[in-house]
């Protein structure tokens, strides 16, 4: 049950109203946005709540138990608010969404309904559709660790202990020629083996992509030049000299961690777990299942 201001609660037994929704989004990067359904721009908490930003919203979705509340944000492509670019770029990826119901002649009468994040957007020819999801989807999120016999900490954490920044395990370079959208040969990476940045990240230092960082899915080596294959393809075009620094990469596996990084004793798996071919595995005269160690 939510207590109103007793001006808004007065407002409210009048019978005729002056209410409008408005939607507070607060992006990852800080960046703040107020949206409206007012036919003018409205103010509070230092924010203001513009109108026609090509935001609206459906009916809430909601359920007496822990399942998870959802609304849906539409909105046009073409606003000078929401981009295309950004919601490939993943800008708007979990974003804070509080979702408010104002008096618009007197925006010191106003109740937070509920407070949620972007979850899935689904994009069209012209425009968007977010998912916003109650805070109950949380819960859903795995917490604590998995017995399984991969590493299970990111490389270069405070788990792992791999200092990323050692000239073995990190390089710099520049795009040579595209290949594909997602892939290019890549000069400054002579001194480097064949894989030595898959499941690797790389980070463009120059270009359109400046700033972003990406998966490496895989480093080949050919005729003595470097080829990278990016796990997506960025928001903005690849170009012919976009500079980028990129560090090694972990396929997780204990042998990987002993050979590649000397780092066995921080590994964080669980290699001698008996996998399930040993647990469907069935008794036979000259097998395994003999009682002693698997």
């Amino acid at each position: 049950m939510k207590t109103l201001d007793p001006a808004l609660q007065a407002h409210l037994d009048e019978g005729t109203t002056t209410l409008a929704w408005c939607w507070r989004i607060t992006r990852a990067d800080g960046v703040t946005f107020g949206f409206t359904d007012h036919d003018r721009t409205l103010a509070f908490d230092g924010n203001d709540f513009e109108p026609e930003s090509g935001l609206t919203a459906s009916e809430v979705r909601s359920g007496s138990d822990l399942s998870v509340d959802a609304q849906d944000a539409e909105g046009v492509l073409t606003s000078d608010r929401i981009t295309e670019t950004d919601i490939l770029d993943g800008r708007w990826d979990n974003a804070e969404v509080e979702v408010w119901r104002v008096n618009w002649a007197d925006t010191s009468q106003r109740v937070l309904m509920r407070r949620g994040a972007i979850g899935q957007i689904r994009r069209g020819r012209l425009a968007f559709v977010a998912e916003v999801r109650s805070l109950a989807h949380m819960l859903g999120q795995t917490v604590g660790r998995t017995f399984q016999a991969t590493c299970d900490a990111a490389l270069g954490d405070a788990r792992c202990g791999v200092d990323l920044e050692n000239p073995a395990f990190k390089g710099t370079g520049a795009v040579i020629d595209l290949l594909r959208d997602r892939a290019f040969t890549a000069s400054g990476l002579g001194g480097f083996v064949s894989g030595w940045f898959t499941f690797g990240t790389l980070e463009w230092t120059s270009g359109a992509n400046v700033g972003r960082r990406t998966e490496v899915l895989g480093h080949d080596v050919s005729d003595g030049i470097a080829v990278l294959t990016l796990l997506e393809a960025p928001v903005r075009a690849i170009a012919e000299g976009d500079g980028f620094t990129i560090r090694a990469g972990c396929d997780k596996r204990m042998e990987t961690c002993g050979a590649k990084f000397a780092n066995t004793a921080n590994f964080r798996g669980f290699p001698h777990i008996p996998g399930q071919d040993a647990v469907l595995r069935y008794a036979t005269k000259d097998g395994g299942h003999e009682g002693g160690v698997l």
